[in-house]
């Protein structure tokens, strides 16, 4: 069975000051108009995903939020994954290779520098960095998501919020 991973970096948050723990920036007002835009689209090009796992920082638990209220997904049910956070991309890795197979599409909400490896490291391809917001849709042919390691997976969708937008005009 085909298995689909969507690495989804968190949207525009708040700049870093002395008062905010990086842990805890929330989402800006582009932010969350870009976690929206990126929700609708997902929902019309009828995307499905099974599964919604975070890292538990409040600017990519937001943007999951935000994704996961346009499936009308309870916040409840998106899984949170301290690792994510600060693990690297080993602990992306974990996340992804420790999801049920009764699971085919996988939705994962991350930061940068790491999402953008983990992306890379999986497909093979040439991402650059991974904008605010955006998504890569990874596909694996007939393995099970223990199996997911480097380069097994082949980059099929690489879209942005400013690309979403540019669509919708």
């Amino acid at each position: 069975m085909k298995k689909t991973l969507i690495l989804v970096r968190h949207a525009t948050a708040e700049d870093q000051s002395f008062r905010i723990k990086d842990f805890d920036r929330n989402l800006n007002s582009k932010g969350l108009s870009e976690s929206l835009a990126m929700g609708k689209w997902l929902v019309q090009e009828g995307v499905k995903p099974d599964v919604f796992v975070s890292s538990p920082a409040s600017r990519a638990f937001k943007t999951a939020e935000i994704i996961a209220g346009q499936y009308k997904v309870s916040v409840d049910a998106i899984q949170q994954q301290e690792g994510i956070y600060d693990g690297g991309p080993r602990a992306y890795l974990q996340a992804v290779t420790s999801a049920s197979e009764e699971h085919s599409t996988l939705m994962l909400f991350g930061h940068n520098p790491d999402i953008t490896y983990f992306a890379e490291y999986l497909s093979g391809a040439s991402i650059g960095s991974m904008k605010k917001g955006s998504a890569a849709f990874i596909e694996f042919k007939d393995q099970k998501w223990e199996e997911i390691s480097a380069k097994t997976g082949d980059l099929v969708v690489y879209k942005t919020p400013k690309q979403v937008r540019e669509e919708e005009e």
